[in-house]
């Protein structure tokens, strides 16, 4: 057992009683929730709400600064931006080793927390603030990669393998709703509040998160009769009182020695390709407005984001799944955008840039996405564990680096307007969709035998750059 199993009569009694109360009764339509479960779940579902709200805030504060620069500019930032989240990668994985969970997890939120107090502080000092804006922009991605990564391992050490398939779905949502209600601050207030000010309020949310953090731990370690977990075992405690261990760089080995990890790697690189075209054109096309304009435009293609693929992922991507399979499923999108990088080679115009910017981005989280953290339950959960943050950084931070430098390459370099960066960005769509087949054919091989012994938490974070 693991968590919050029922251990006494009275504890049955409690939850056949709790049964009847219609909030319960609501969670067990979504979730089938056990009621001595209720309170870890609800605390779960704010924890990540808050979590994403915080990070939707920062996010259209970080975007609408790089129109101020150009794309030799970005790139660098981009390729900085590699470097460093690298370095961060191995240092939490150091931290990791030696550090017990239960501090680790809201030191992690509180450090980024008072990083982010700080650019405030500093940006008040400052008649120029170049320098600020581009390492706020730099950290803000490296925030992007760990946020919700430190969130999930939270969630998998909290809830067994039983539990994990009931309620999980339920905690995920709460980042979709996170993502709709971070937006708005930057979408309606940005002009009245100030890009600055929206640092202190996400700094103040994320410090929300460290209390939310202890009560769950709390949680864990609070006799049944409470509707809580018990300490049934040992090893119910000793993952948050002590250190997990482990070789910090076992996972660049994995990721390097794995073909079917690589695949997914180039999946992935691919897709930053797309993400990049997109991302940079948006921000050239947003250049002659003014940072909270832009803040207020990236805002509100987030919340269109958000209920796009909330929507998308509860009425059709299990549809697609089930009746058209994993190759059909995983390629999907990437023919989509394809398609849509041909229609904006014909009409480049910026509310074309918009659209193709909304469907990739909701077609990825809901449909995408998804299917592809499917591809790691093919993996035993050593490697999984530890070669999935490696992908992030050597994949998304790699790709986003040298795809930049690409598109800078075509439209300094070369002088490609939008209409032929669009061609090519189709070409690269289109390659993206063939290794998407084959990644969805290699999955449903019998000869790679899927892992049926443990369920690690769903990857829901969203795309870290664009």
């Amino acid at each position: 057992m693991h968590l919050w199993s029922t251990a006494s009569l009275s504890l049955a009694e409690k939850s056949t009683a709790s049964g009847n109360n219609p909030f319960h009764k609501l969670l067990r339509i979504a979730s089938n929730v056990e009621a001595n479960e209720v309170r870890a779940l609800v605390g779960s579902f704010l924890f990540v709400v808050v979590l994403m709200a915080a990070y939707y805030i920062l996010r259209p504060v970080r975007d609408a600064m790089a129109s101020d620069w150009s794309d030799a500019e970005v790139s660098w930032l981009w390729t900085l931006n590699f470097f460093i989240s690298t370095g961060v990668v191995a240092l939490y994985g150091a931290a990791v080793s030696r550090f017990r969970f239960k501090l680790l997890v809201p030191a992690t939120y509180g450090i980024f927390a008072a990083s982010f107090v700080s650019f405030y502080v500093l940006g008040s000092f400052f008649a120029d603030r170049t320098l600020i804006d581009k390492s706020f922009y730099v950290w803000v991605s490296v925030f992007s990669l760990f946020h919700i990564s430190v969130f999930w391992s939270f969630m998998s050490e909290l809830f067994s393998k039983e539990q994990s398939g009931r309620l999980f779905g339920v905690i995920a949502a709460g980042a979709s709703v996170g993502g709709l209600v971070g937006p708005t601050v930057p979408a309606f207030f940005s002009a009245s509040l100030g890009t600055d000010n929206l640092m202190l309020i996400a700094s103040v949310m994320l410090l929300l998160t460290i209390p939310i953090i202890f009560h769950l731990q709390a949680l864990k370690l609070t006799a049944p009769d409470d509707h809580v977990l018990p300490t049934t075992t040992t090893t119910t405690t000793t993952t948050t009182t002590h250190a997990i261990g482990g070789n910090p760089l076992a996972g660049f080995k994995a990721f390097f020695s794995n073909p079917y990890l690589l695949c997914i790697g180039l999946f992935i690189f691919l897709y930053t390709g797309i993400s990049s075209f997109v991302y940079f054109e948006l921000k050239n096309l947003l250049s002659e407005l003014t940072r909270p304009e832009r803040t207020a435009i990236w805002a509100q293609m987030d919340l269109a984001v958000n209920i796009l693929s909330i929507s998308t992922g509860l009425l059709v991507t299990g549809r697609i799944v089930s009746k058209f399979g994993m190759p059909v499923t995983i390629a999907l999108v990437p023919v989509l955008i394809c398609i849509g990088l041909l229609v904006l080679a014909i009409s480049p115009l910026l509310g074309a840039v918009v659209v193709l910017q909304i469907v990739r981005r909701a077609g990825n989280y809901a449909v995408t996405r998804p299917a592809r953290e499917m591809l790691f339950t093919r993996v035993d959960r050593e490697t999984r564990f530890k070669a999935k943050p490696v992908i992030d950084v050597v994949a998304y931070r790699g790709g986003d680096m040298l795809m930049a430098w690409l598109f800078t390459g075509l439209t300094q370099g070369l002088g490609l307007g939008l209409a032929a960066v669009a061609v090519v960005g189709a070409g690269i769509a289109a390659l993206w969709s063939l290794v998407g087949i084959y990644l969805g054919r290699w999955f449903e091989r019998d000869d790679l035998e899927p892992n049926t012994t443990t369920v690690d938490a769903p990857s829901v974070a969203r795309e870290s750059t664009q």
